[in-house]
Parts: C-alpha cells; structure tokens; sequence
C-alpha cells in the first residue's frame, strides 16, 4: 500500500506540472519562432467570465512577484458528452519562498458545488457549469482565490504523443484494450495506443493506481522525447497538438513573466494530501473529508500565499 501511494504521489506531481512545463518550457525556446507560440497561445488562451468572490483582496502584479494559484483540469471530453473533470490540481506559487505547494482533490470528493445548489462529487461541477464552476467550486471548498486556471483534454494524449512521434513505455503487465493489445515489458505507443493504454482500469488488479502509473508513464516518455527534438518540425507540432487541446486563461504576456520572475519556484515542490472516508450515501460513493482536516488543508494554502514584508 505505501508504495502505491508513493506512485501515486510522483504520478500527481509529474501530471501536475507536466502542462506548465509544455506551456512556459516552450517560451525559452519560442523566442526563436515569436510568432508560431504566440499564435498557439492565442488559441490556448480562453478567459471566463469570472464571479468575484472576495478572496483575493487585492489584484495579483507579476512583475512584482506575488504569490498566485493556478487550478489545473483533466477534463475526459468524449464527442457528445462534455466530461467530467477526474482530475484536480491546485498549485499556490510563491516566488519569495521559492516554492509550490500542489494539492490533488479527490474527484469523488463531496463539496457543495458552487451556484448549482446541491451537493454532490466536486468532478460534477465542470459537468454542471463549465470552468467557471469549477473554480467557483474549489475556491469555495479551499477558501481560497483560484488566479489562474488550465484545462487539458485527455483525448490530448493522442495528439501530444503523436506530435513527438510515439513514446517508449515499460508495462508492468499484458492486457487487451479494445482492438490494442500490450505485451508485458518495453513497448513503444503511438497516440492511439497511448491514449487507450492510459484509459484502461476495469481489468488492473490496482484500479485507479494502475492507470495512474500508466499515465505517468506515457507522460514521463513525452518529456523525455519532447527534450531531445531539435527539429523545428517536431516543435510545430507539439505547438499544434497544445493549441489543439489545452485551454487556459493565462495570457502569452503573463506567461513571460512567470519564466522571468517565477522559473525558481519548480525546483521545490511540496505534494499536499486531503483525506477523507469513503461512504456510500444512497447508492453513490464519496469522499467525506472532515471539517477539521479541510480547514487544515485551507490554512497551509493561506500561509503558502502569503506575501513576505506585504
């Protein structure tokens, strides 16, 4: 069980930097091609109507190195069905401190969902209103302001694999998915294979913790290509395959000041945890995380944004 959770944990730290890493990575190099990433960022970029909910006080200065929060969405968007988010990532960066606290809030968790008026899975919120929602959502259920926020669909993984020409994976067993089969041991995925590999999780003996490795996989084996392109070709693509599949309020000037004043902050990482008791309520599962242990999850996050000397 304890080398699950630390699977689970590297996994949840590689995924939760993985976007970031593609979007402010790509600026170092992109001063070479201005054009091509700022015509990507412009189709990334997708602002939302925002309700203002009184817990960011005063608006955040890059420039001058405040600290801010980006929640980071896996959103499993099929053709016909807008998705769920099954993955939630809030990252508070605080560049004084040189630091990122990452919290991962677990989909099943039950909140109340934010101008809906129930309560129910904190993943049902994108289901019930969007981004905007969601945010909403989470800021409430952290208390907490959400600055920034990024979006990736998973079908993504078919195309960002593809842009980098396939990955090299080690499959820790043999499986069948659909029309794919997986030998057990190194086997290279294009991106139809990938994205079937990492979707598999009714026939793993480990649920959840086995896609999740799967996924770390296939992110892991992205990275290690995307670093040793160097043509300009394959940077295209990967710029199209972003343009295509990540959405993000963060503006191309705003993201050249994060690279400026913020590159420090990845080098120390720290992986939050919220637990909670799992509990059928009718025939629906959840997570029910404690008062107490929501309110010790919030305070750290306050005492991660706050401004040294104001």
């Amino acid at each position: 069980m304890g080398n699950e959770k630390e699977k689970k944990k590297k996994w949840l730290r590689i995924t939760g930097i993985i976007l970031l890493f593609l979007l402010l990575g790509v600026i170092v190099y992109g001063y070479y091609l201005y054009h091509s990433v700022t015509s990507t960022v412009e189709t990334m970029h997708e602002p939302i109507n925002r309700v203002k909910s009184g817990k960011r006080e005063q608006t955040i200065t890059l420039e001058k190195k405040d600290p801010f929060t980006v929640l980071m969405l896996g959103v499993d968007e099929r053709k016909g069905d807008k998705g769920r988010s099954d993955t939630i990532i809030v990252l508070a960066v605080n560049p004084q401190t040189e630091s990122v606290k990452m919290l991962s809030i677990p989909r099943d968790t039950r909140t109340e969902i934010a101008g809906h008026g129930t309560v129910d899975k904190i993943n049902h919120a994108y289901a019930f209103g969007g981004v905007e929602m969601a945010v909403e959502t989470v800021e409430n259920f952290l208390d907490i302001p959400i600055d920034y926020y990024i979006k990736m669909n998973m079908e993504g993984f078919q195309d960002i694999v593809d842009s980098v020409k396939g990955v090299d994976v080690y499959n820790d067993m043999a499986f069948k998915a659909g029309m794919h089969k997986f030998s057990q041991g190194n086997i290279h995925l294009d991106g139809e294979e990938a994205l079937a590999f990492v979707r598999m999780r009714k026939d793993d003996p480990n649920g959840d913790f086995g896609r999740q490795h799967r996924q770390r996989e296939v992110i892991e084996g992205v990275i290690d290509k995307g670093a040793s392109l160097s043509s300009l070709t394959h940077f295209n693509d990967i710029l199209a395959a972003l343009g295509k599949n990540v959405k993000t309020d963060i503006s191309f000037s705003e993201m050249v000041e994060m690279q400026k004043n913020y590159k420090e902050t990845g080098k120390n990482i720290e992986q939050l945890s919220i637990e909670g008791n799992g509990q059928y309520i009718g025939d629906i599962w959840y997570l029910l995380v404690p008062e107490e242990e929501q309110l010790r999850v919030q305070n750290e996050l306050k005492q991660q944004l706050q401004k040294i000397n104001g």
